[in-house]
């Protein structure tokens, strides 16, 4: 009978809970879950949060279910206002929700990703619950938004950490994490391109109601959210750089749930309004839409990761505007410009050359060849969590530089 138990115990099968608070994140998250649900060694465990409980969002938990996938709990913030106070207000609310949600569930491990703040309130949850924490796309730098210090803060509240490229992975050691606990498998994003049958021209037109022109565009663009309600006025340059283009047609996506991203999205309506020859807006395209207007355009507009870290793999250029993704590892594909209309449409005078297009063809790509999804779940399922919790201080030897 000892015996029997002891085998028991040892044959656990561990219950990984993935957190995802919006259906950018979920559209990384989704080949990972789809490992863990199929692991014979993992039960999945999946708490929805944050945007895709809102109904101004989408209410896109309903795509989760759709995809075959089981919710096991719903932890609604509230996201009644985008103001600085509003975003507190669902913080502190969703830190209450999260801590019924987690005591319900008892996961041997929970696995999140990113630097939201939706993420940041249940890594601290969960570090007071004891429950280890598996991070991915640990390590980045954005500098212009106050994800920054909630990306590093959650590094530090975790267990496991996994990079997306070899850059990033140093500087989570340079945080003082044990580097047999920090990996690099890559970006996910690339596994969605490389896995994923994307959409034909005439299929994806289809798809958004919406006819292809001469040159194309893919915006988006978020709140700089460490800057002093900037949205308005950088988002109304980038639309009269945008009124200057000829044969061209805009596809927008709108704002994460950001300070005052409200703003942004208000005025993106606006525009296509007065504008529906030749724009389009979708609160989410997807991410099967996404990645296949990637194929389909010219090129990307805005300040999103995306710009930096799919793109590329698309031989297609990215107009970075502003300060948002300051920091990050960038390809030669990314023409980083100030956010006054003249920069803006000279950046975008440049992503329309054939010469620069020519010159981005080649270019290495610094985030990986795909397969991070069965890496993450090969390394959560083969790595002790035994006394985890108490973690040493790693310390770099500086004076071996």
């Amino acid at each position: 009978m000892f015996q029997a138990a002891f085998l028991k115990r040892m044959n656990k099968i561990r219950k990984i809970c993935v957190v995802t608070g919006s259906r950018a994140e979920y559209d990384l998250l989704y080949l990972t879950i789809s490992e863990i649900k199929k692991s014979n060694n993992l039960k999945l465990q999946i708490l929805v949060t944050g945007m895709h409980l809102s109904d101004e969002f989408g209410l896109t938990y309903k795509q989760i279910e759709q995809d075959g996938f089981n919710i096991d709990s719903k932890v609604d913030m509230e996201l009644i206002s985008d103001t600085e106070i509003g975003i507190i207000e669902s913080i502190t609310k969703g830190m209450s929700g999260f801590v019924k949600a987690l005591e319900g569930l008892k996961p041997d491990l929970l696995l999140v990703l990113g630097d939201r703040y939706e993420i940041f309130s249940v890594a601290i949850v969960a570090t007071i619950l004891r429950i280890p924490i598996a991070h991915l796309h640990g390590g980045e730098k954005t500098e212009g938004a106050f994800d920054e210090p909630f990306r590093h803060s959650i590094t530090k509240m975790s267990h496991l950490h996994f990079t997306s490229t070899d850059e990033y992975r140093k500087r989570v050691i340079q945080l003082g994490e044990e580097p047999s606990n920090v990996f690099n498998v890559g970006a996910l994003a690339i596994d969605n391109i490389k896995k994923q049958k994307l959409l034909s021209k005439k299929e994806f037109e289809n798809s958004i109601e919406f006819k292809l022109n001469k040159q194309n565009l893919l915006i988006t663009f978020h709140p700089v959210t460490l800057e002093n309600r900037t949205a308005g006025e950088q988002f109304s340059n980038l639309l009269i750089a945008l009124d200057k283009l000829k044969n061209t047609h805009l596809i927008f996506t709108k704002t994460n749930s950001d300070t005052y991203g409200s703003i942004i999205n208000q005025m993106i309506d606006n525009y296509v309004e007065k504008n529906s020859d030749k724009a389009r807006a979708y609160n989410s395209l997807g991410r099967l839409r996404y990645l296949s207007a990637m194929q389909h355009v010219n090129g990307l507009i805005g300040n999103s990761s995306s710009g930096l870290i799919e793109a590329p793999y698309f031989n297609i250029g990215t107009v970075n505007i502003g300060d948002r993704q300051r920091g990050r590892i960038m390809t030669d594909s990314v023409i980083n410009c100030d956010s006054t209309v003249e920069d803006i449409f000279k950046a975008i005078q440049k992503l329309f050359d054939s010469s620069f297009a020519k010159k981005i063809n080649n270019m290495e790509k610094p985030y990986g060849n795909g397969g991070s999804a069965k890496s993450i779940v090969k390394i959560i399922t083969s790595s002790s969590i035994n006394g985890i919790l108490k973690k040493q201080f790693f310390d770099i030897n500086f004076c071996n530089e």
